[in-house]
């Protein structure tokens, strides 16, 4: 839920973009399954329970982490510094996946055959939309695709890239190219599995403890995939990251490091003001 909200800060104030997310986590589920009144409904106040719960207990908790990460912003810090959050994030994670458990259930239980092709079509979709993005580009405009995302996050907090940390950007990212067939063949085995225990729970009468236990080792293979290749991939990715971040960041300015404190200071203010709204 943070996570979008601090990406709809880029163009909205965070407050509003935290405040929408139950109707934009709705439309991006009724987007995949083409809900019908009785289960928008259900998962409508799903949403807003979740939510509620989010913004009372897990924000703070965010906040918490925002001033650990303000800290840092005026002086440099090593790649372990950067990695040093990864576990808090995961903890912020887990709790949320644990809370959101019994309503994917309760919702899960009650798809139909024909709203399972539907979510067929989107996957077939989105994968398509993959392999024009990935697939099929050239190396340098892969390249270009990566760094523009990464300069975009990196600008939201500090305001501005200079040409010294445009270069060092490209030249990690040259040094680690994108596996895209890779990525693509862990998203397909993701989405057979996830049609696969759907039509599992809704095809025959499972109990409630069965359709969790089953969907929470769905859960756990989406975050430790069965492929060893991958999960080494993974492990890069995070380990080049806060490498990357590391560098970017100890080559700031002053202005940009403030910048960066002032962000980081404007999100907890404002997750602040609505961890205690009523």
């Amino acid at each position: 839920m943070l996570s979008i909200a601090v990406a709809l800060a880029g163009c909205s104030a965070l407050k509003l973009g935290y405040s929408t997310l139950p109707d934009v986590a709705y439309w991006w589920f009724d987007g995949y399954l083409d809900l019908d009144d009785a289960q928008g409904q259900r998962l409508r106040e799903d949403l807003q329970r979740l939510h509620a719960w989010h913004r009372g207990t897990e924000l703070p908790r965010v906040v918490s982490l925002l001033q650990r990460m303000e800290a840092l912003a005026m002086q440099d810090m090593s790649p372990a510094q950067a990695c040093s959050f990864e576990n808090d994030i995961r903890e912020r994670y887990a709790a949320l996946r644990d809370r959101a458990e019994p309503a994917i259930v309760t919702n899960a239980i009650t798809l139909t055959a024909a709203q399972l092709k539907h979510l067929e079509r989107k996957y077939a979709r989105n994968n398509r939309e993959f392999e024009k993005d990935w697939i099929r580009s050239t190396p340098s405009e892969q390249l270009e695709k990566r760094m523009k995302l990464f300069i975009d996050r990196f600008e939201l907090i500090y305001g501005s890239v200079s040409d010294a940390q445009r270069a060092a950007i490209r030249q990690q990212f040259e040094a680690s190219p994108f596996p895209a067939a890779q990525v693509l063949a862990e998203r397909r085995r993701r989405q057979q599995e996830t049609l696969a225990v759907l039509q599992r729970l809704t095809g025959q009468t499972v109990s409630l403890g069965e359709a969790r236990t089953t969907v929470r080792g769905l859960i756990e293979r989406f975050e430790q995939s069965p492929d060893p290749a991958y999960r080494a991939y993974q492990s890069s990715v995070v380990q080049d990251a806060c490498r990357l971040i590391a560098t970017v960041h100890n080559a700031a300015t002053a202005a940009q490091r403030e910048h960066a404190a002032r962000r980081l200071r404007g999100w907890q203010r404002d997750l602040a003001e609505l961890s205690t709204a009523p």
